[in-house]
């Protein structure tokens, strides 16, 4: 094992024990192999099953494995009108299973999260019977500031590139606090503690995935 893959289980350890200490399910996991494996385990045939936007998902190769599988899924990319990514959008309030990444995660067991649209962070907050969070290694940050820098001047910038939008920090790489109406910054969430004990999990993989 190379000593980068040394540091990056030490701190995922850290992390997944505090993130247990209020109240999160987690685990670690030392690819996206394993990952998709454990997504199997734990999402029953059948299930009604939705995400939000993220490249983790993407790049981890679980969303081919969910299309691919037993589930029913609430996919919005199969929406033919806005009206119709709405629906899917609300009835994804009320699934078995919401997938998400997170932007990033406090050393102290703490997820950082902002959205524009907020269905993401609604279905995080409350809904789901379950959620899984996934996130690689390279999502941990050393502590709340951190995770918020890491959030606005490494994943906005990023999105927003990948998604064509107008913003400031798509065109200087930093945050700028904008107020456009392409910004992907209308809600910031700290998720500091998982009520019901349990409900949110989360799966962190050896690997750099995502912004």
């Amino acid at each position: 094992m190379t000593p980068k893959k040394q540091h990056q289980e030490i701190l995922a350890a850290r992390a997944i024990k505090n993130l247990e200490k209020r109240g999160f399910q987690a685990w670690y996991v030392s690819d996206s192999a394993q990952a998709r494996d454990l997504v199997k385990k734990l999402i029953t045939p059948g299930a009604s099953v939705s995400w939000g936007g993220s490249m983790t998902l993407d790049e981890a190769g679980i969303l081919a494995m969910l299309r691919s599988g037993d589930y029913h899924l609430l996919d919005r990319s199969t929406a033919g009108t806005p009206e119709e990514v709405k629906t899917i959008y609300r009835q994804a309030l009320s699934c078995d299973w919401y997938l998400t990444g997170t932007n990033a995660l406090s050393l102290d067991g703490i997820l950082v999260n902002r959205d524009g649209t907020g269905n993401r962070l609604a279905a995080l907050i409350y809904g789901p019977e379950n959620v899984l969070v996934v996130a690689g290694v390279n999502k941990i940050a050393l502590d709340q500031e951190a995770a918020l820098e890491r959030v606005k001047n490494t994943a906005a910038p990023a999105n927003a590139l990948r998604l064509g939008r107008d913003t400031p920090c798509a065109r200087t790489g930093t945050c700028a606090d904008c107020l456009v109406g392409d910004s992907l910054c209308s809600h910031t969430v700290f998720t500091r503690l998982c009520r019901p004990e349990g409900r949110i999990k989360v799966l962190l993989v050896g690997e750099d995935l995502g912004f």
